[in-house]
């Protein structure tokens, strides 16, 4: 097979002050908002409008109006399957090679041309400071692009063995029929490799963005046919989730879901499709990353300011809007005060508001349902016996939807807000008589139903091994001395099991192995003559 380009995880930029990069994506940032973007669904290659115009604003910022998206109705999921379905034969026919170097051409115009534009509607759309974007919706989507051509290689270089006067293959043909890619709002990365990758592997995919992620989306998708992806390979369209799935779910040629959401709607789906298995060509595949209640575990011996820092990053960056996030935290009490002090003074020291300003750390969360939700459990917590806000806790949705980094701490290690995603920036903390590791260690792994990340830290050796053994099936990523949060494609495969997902390690060829359906092919080069085998013949 012919070489590919080596890929290497794309450097991430530190727009300092003075930078040309911090330049250049200020000067996007500053002519996106004085621009009304006509966001429009691609089908087929064409921009199809509706005249059912929504409006798209910042999350940090209701007041302004970044656009509007032409919301899209049954016709639409119906005419973007019927694209999918015509345009499958040539792309599954096209060789891997040319079908490589359109993503291979897409991350570099991303790394490139389309950089500052990338960050700035995700930074816009999303509410992300810079650094948070610019490891999502650059970093990790071009090494999702990258790598993912070498895994490719690599699955089609997986050969079976060969006797003499035979020669047996292993072809790597795409699912029959389209697969339905199901994203989420918070990255924007994902959003783009749950359609990419199947698409790579010689799939054709109708596309349904989170509503509130369209705004970076419809980027996403431009920027894949100026690298030339073919018309109806990739069909994106802005409907809601009950109106798609009344087509998709309905329809013999559905072939696979790629998903990232809540655990609640991939459960809900996986029963649908379930029910449906009798109208389907095929067994559809299905692959979900869901939700997580992801867990730092301090020892006694762990270095406490490590431990602080981990929680004031993993549990706030993005305001913790990330199925990795630090959301429960388990401290001794012989570190509690250190840990404390230090993630208070982290805390203090951080600046909430409009990411448009770089010094802000905290921004906004995604949209009012979220706010309220999150504004709930605080509240809650507030009256509860066993629990009680001990940092932050305010909640302002009057110019955006802002919420205060909020730290409950319980008493009951069953506490509500220890055991159910949240989803936002709000970490609860069990603090445990040094003595009793071991049983927290048990607490950790039964306490949630989600087994997505979770971090221990800890100094002593045979702690670390007692610890990571414990806590084998409570995560499917695992940090030892680092916050939970953070996986570099190639470098930490991502997924969990349990209620977090079906483990399918984005980020590795394990996730794109599942987009294709293998055929064996043995060629006999001489094959026999005669039905009869040497055992018939008498002594």
């Amino acid at each position: 097979m012919n070489q590919i380009p080596i890929p290497k995880n794309e450097p991430v930029l530190a727009y300092g002050p003075g930078s040309p990069e911090k330049k250049e994506l200020k000067k996007v940032l500053a002519e996106l908002k004085t621009q009304e973007l006509d966001i429009k669904m691609t089908i087929g290659g064409k921009k199809i409008e509706t005249g059912d115009r929504k409006r798209i604003h910042p999350p940090h910022d209701l007041s302004h109006t970044l656009g509007y998206y032409h919301k899209g109705s049954a016709r639409e999921v119906q005419m973007a399957i019927d694209a999918a379905l015509a345009a499958k034969e040539s792309w599954e026919l096209m060789d891997w090679r040319d079908r490589s170097a359109i993503f291979l051409k897409a991350a570099d115009l991303i790394a490139g041309r389309y950089r500052a534009r990338t960050n700035a509607m995700t930074m816009l759309g999303q509410s992300k400071n810079i650094f948070q974007s610019e490891i999502d919706a650059v970093c990790e989507f071009c090494d999702f692009l990258r790598f993912n051509v070498s895994y490719l290689k690599q699955i089609y270089e997986t050969q079976p063995n060969s006797m003499p006067l035979v020669w047996n293959k292993m072809e790597y043909r795409p699912l029959e029929g389209f697969v339905f890619a199901l994203t989420p709002f918070n990255f924007t990365s994902i959003a783009g490799n749950l359609p990419c990758a199947p698409a790579l592997m010689g799939n054709t995919v109708v596309w349904k963005p989170a509503e509130t992620q369209i705004y970076s989306a419809s980027l996403i998708m431009d920027i894949l046919h100026e690298a030339g992806l073919p018309d109806g390979v990739i069909n994106l369209v802005y409907v809601d989730g009950a109106t798609a799935g009344e087509i998709i779910f309905e329809h013999r040629e559905f072939a696979g879901l790629h998903f990232t959401g809540s655990t609640g709607v991939f459960r809900k789906l996986w029963a649908r499709i379930g029910n449906n298995l009798d109208k389907y060509r095929n067994f559809p595949r299905l692959v979900g990353e869901t939700g997580g209640k992801d867990f730092v575990l301090a020892h006694p011996s762990a270095h406490p300011k490590a431990v602080a820092v981990a929680l004031s990053r993993g549990a706030f960056e993005f305001q913790g809007q990330k199925c990795s996030a630090a959301s429960r935290a388990y401290i001794p009490e012989s570190l509690w005060e250190s840990v404390k002090n230090s993630l208070f003074a982290d805390l203090d020291d951080m600046k909430m508001g409009t990411p448009e300003d770089f010094r802000n750390f905290i921004n906004a969360v995604i949209d009012e349902k979220s706010f309220d939700k999150l504004e709930s459990y605080i509240n809650m917590s507030r009256k509860a016996k066993d629990a009680g806000v001990i940092y932050g806790g305010k909640c302002d949705k009057s110019v955006g939807y802002f919420i205060e980094p909020t730290i409950i701490q319980t008493t009951d290690p069953h506490y509500i807000t220890m055991k159910e995603e949240l989803f936002g920036p709000v970490l609860t903390i069990y603090v445990y008589p040094d003595e009793q590791y071991d049983e927290v260690l048990k607490l950790v792994d039964q306490t949630s139903d989600y087994a997505l990340t979770g971090a221990i830290f800890a100094r002593d050796r045979e702690v670390i091994v007692k610890s990571a053994q414990a806590l084998r099936h409570a995560a499917g990523n695992f940090y030892i001395n680092d916050k939970p949060t953070g996986a570099v494609v190639d470098q930490q495969p991502f997924g969990g099991a349990r209620a977090s997902g079906t483990n399918d390690k984005a980020g590795s060829l394990l996730n794109l192995i599942r987009w294709v359906s293998a055929r064996t092919i043995k060629e006999n080069f001489d094959p026999p003559l005669d039905y009869r085998y040497p055992f018939l013949g008498e002594e």
